[in-house]
């Protein structure tokens, strides 16, 4: 199944007619609901695709008041590596009536847009992205592209990877591309709905691992093994905290749509993130070989999610919110940050 026929059958089958529920209006706990759903049913590769779908209607949302035609697939392309950048140009000449009616954008600044985008997951199977692009004065943007318009060539070149292969994951080269730039200068990040999409990346973590802690649930129920017990136990406990600290963070968004979620989000992902590393761990050990040679759900997990959690970026992200929390570093407020 291509990425394309994956979104469709993911939203058909997932998607009621009400649509996705937006992060910090809420119903932040729904969103995520859905998005450990889908993780769970379709996997690491699924939720991928799906996530970025989801992030972009709400960024388009957020910093355009927009809600595209039902019809349309989305990705968010942010990654901006020394060797690929993509310019944007201002130009009166540039034709964007057709971009602007697809997407129902009234309000976007034509540009062209030039270069290269690299890490485009999916981009074989959307119609529209938004991505990150430079002006002529530095400012960073936000621009709104149609992957079947002019001036787009889609390369699966140098993407050699095995787990999450299918998300096609190339770069997508740019040349003189009708765009339409929305919001101003760092409007993808500069906004609060950036740490809330962030921090709906641990769902999916959370959702995609619980196969895998079935499987193990099912062999120590049939086997009674002491040793498989242990290990059940401590998944149940990863997940049973990963899963209250989903619904802690999920409320606080809602409660302070406004403020800066970075230390609620990265808290979360840490968690969360540690909590599908012990699951991995833990049911190799219970399951040995087979499952991941014979099961084809469960081998595409153990081949999928190492790569899908390094959306994570270890301990460069541990330090981060370690220096966020040392601020105010007084003894009382120390104290008073971790009691119950």
């Amino acid at each position: 199944m291509n990425p394309r026929e994956t979104l469709d059958t993911i939203i058909d089958q997932c998607v009621d007619a009400s649509g996705i529920p937006l992060p910090g209006k809420g119903d932040t706990l729904a969103r995520w609901q859905l998005l450990a759903t889908i993780g769970t049913e379709f996997g690491a590769v699924g939720i991928k695709l799906f996530e970025a779908h989801a992030d972009a209607l709400a960024i388009l949302a957020e910093v355009a008041d927009v809600t595209p035609p039902s019809a349309t697939r989305w990705a968010v392309w942010a990654a901006e590596p020394p060797d690929a950048k993509v310019l944007c140009k201002v130009s009166v000449d540039t034709d964007t009536r057709a971009l602007a009616a697809s997407t129902r954008i009234g309000n976007g600044e034509p540009v062209l847009l030039n270069g290269r985008k690299a890490w485009c997951s999916g981009a074989s199977g959307v119609t529209h992205a938004l991505l990150t692009c430079h002006d002529s004065e530095g400012a960073s943007r936000l621009a709104v592209i149609d992957l079947h318009g002019p001036g787009v060539t889609i390369t699966t070149d140098g993407w050699l990877a095995v787990g999450m292969a299918a998300t096609c994951s190339g770069d997508v080269l740019l040349e003189n591309c009708p765009a339409l730039c929305i919001g101003g200068d760092r409007a993808y990040l500069d906004r609060p709905g950036f740490w809330h999409g962030g921090a709906g990346i641990a769902a999916c973590w959370y959702g995609a691992v619980l196969p895998l802690a079935d499987a193990v649930r099912r062999t120590v129920s049939q086997r009674k093994d002491p040793h498989a017990a242990a290990h059940l136990g401590a998944i149940d406990g990863a997940l049973e905290s990963a899963a209250a600290l989903l619904r802690e963070t999920a409320a606080w968004i809602d409660a302070h749509p406004a403020d800066n979620a970075f230390v609620p989000a990265m808290r979360l992902r840490t968690v969360v993130e540690a909590a599908a590393q012990t699951v991995l761990h833990r049911a190799g050990h219970v399951l040995g070989a087979g499952p991941l040679c014979r099961n084809g759900r469960l081998a595409a997990l153990y081949a999928d999610l190492p790569v899908f959690l390094r959306q994570s970026h270890a301990e460069r992200d541990l330090a981060a919110l370690g220096l966020a929390v040392a601020e105010p570093v007084t003894e009382p407020e120390t104290l008073d940050r971790y009691r119950l």
